[in-house]
């Protein structure tokens, strides 16, 4: 066994983290504050080679793997989650469809440009009556005259409306005999009739990532739009949430990471009864148990992303991890908070705001509650 980072996962570490820490973190309560997606943030994550990491060359991507990916994901997070969603949601959940299922001509079309920083794309699965239960979407999709004609809607899609956001990948209701439901995917772009998109406001968090409803009344695409093969769709879709737990669970260990070094910084500079707060026992085994669970999350996610690279199955540690990590960044999170007092509370701490980002990892790309339900099924219950 062999613990050991490369050089070159090193440097994408060490080159992350200067980004996230010299560009991110000086306007990341700003912009949290706005609500604002950052263009010129995202073109800089383009600029630095983090869209498309794990795509070959011939794509527009670097041709790196899993972990490496992972890494840059992670380090986002230690300082900002909203950045942290617009690279994990492009990479696994945009990216990661049109790779793995679309044709040849389908990925040197769409691939190029959304390794740039110039262009995002949108994973349309969600729905009012589809979340946790993905195969209850009631979108639908009839084939006519060589075109594609969908009716219905998509919401909670992470960059599905910027203006640099160009398309998304909609799953949507086939055919429906004997009482069996078929799901297909097809490609959108955004400039397509009869498809309208939409920014939501007023979230808790992630308020600097952006997040969308999608509306379809009578669009119509081209035929050659169907990504994979017809019926594919559920196949498809819960395959890219495998590998989206992965970029999730990043999400979640890189919180937990940043909150803790807030709370040990805090601890060690606030004096209580004439001595740092960090040195009452009480605070001490809280930033120690903190430390503990970190460590444990990335060596949890480390190995997930190891048997995805070795082409090993991976889907139980995934999930694992995914449930591990989101509810580590609460904990830890919330212990920081605590650490802080009232001074926590308030919007000039930068532990207001990775408190509020945590809450949609333990939702987000499957529940708490539904990754206990394919862990289970995985060890037999």
């Amino acid at each position: 066994m062999n613990f050991d980072l490369s050089e070159e996962q090193k440097m994408i570490r060490e080159a992350v983290r200067d980004f996230a820490e010299l560009e991110i973190k000086p306007i990341a309560q700003e912009l949290d504050e706005k609500a604002e997606f950052s263009l010129d943030l995202t073109r800089k994550m383009g600029e630095l080679g983090l869209f498309g990491m794990y795509l070959p060359e011939k794509y527009g991507g670097q041709g790196l793997d899993t972990l490496s990916y992972i890494i840059a994901v992670e380090e986002l997070a230690r300082v900002d989650s909203s950045q942290a969603a617009t690279l994990a949601a492009h990479n696994s959940l945009g990216i990661g469809p049109l790779y793995y299922y679309g044709t040849e001509e389908q990925k040197l079309k769409y691939l190029p440009p959304l390794c740039t920083g110039e262009a995002l794309w949108g994973f349309g699965l969600t729905e009012a009556t589809a979340g946790s239960d993905s195969r209850g979407t009631k979108t639908k999709a009839r084939l006519e005259n060589g075109q594609w004609i969908i009716d219905g809607s998509k919401i909670f899609i992470t960059n599905g409306s910027s203006e640099i956001s160009v398309g998304s990948t909609v799953q949507a209701v086939s055919d429906e005999k004997n009482g069996k439901t078929e799901f297909t995917c097809i490609i959108v772009e955004k400039d397509t009739p009869g498809f309208k998109r939409s920014t939501m406001h007023g979230k808790m968090m992630w308020r600097a990532s952006d997040t969308a409803e999608l509306y379809f009344e009578d669009c119509k695409v081209p035929e050659e739009n169907l990504l994979g093969e017809v019926g594919q769709g559920s196949k498809i879709m819960l395959s890219t949430l495998d590998n989206g737990r992965l970029s999730i669970a990043a999400m979640g260990l890189g919180l937990a990471q940043g909150a803790f070094e807030l709370g040990l910084n805090y601890a060690n500079e606030r004096k209580q009864f004439g001595k740092p707060i960090s040195k009452f026992q009480v605070n001490a085994f809280k930033l120690a148990d903190m430390a503990l669970k970190i460590e444990l999350a990335r060596n949890l996610l480390y190995k997930a992303c190891w048997l995805k690279d070795e082409n090993k199955p991976f889907a139980k540690e995934a999930a694992m991890s995914k449930l591990y990590c989101s509810e580590i960044a609460k904990e830890v999170a919330d212990e920081a908070l605590q650490l802080h007092g009232g001074y926590g509370l308030m919007k000039d701490y930068a532990i207001e705001r990775f408190f509020r980002d945590q809450r949609l990892l333990q939702i987000g790309e499957g529940t708490s509650e539904i990754q206990r339900l394919v862990i289970s099924r995985y060890i037999g219950c």
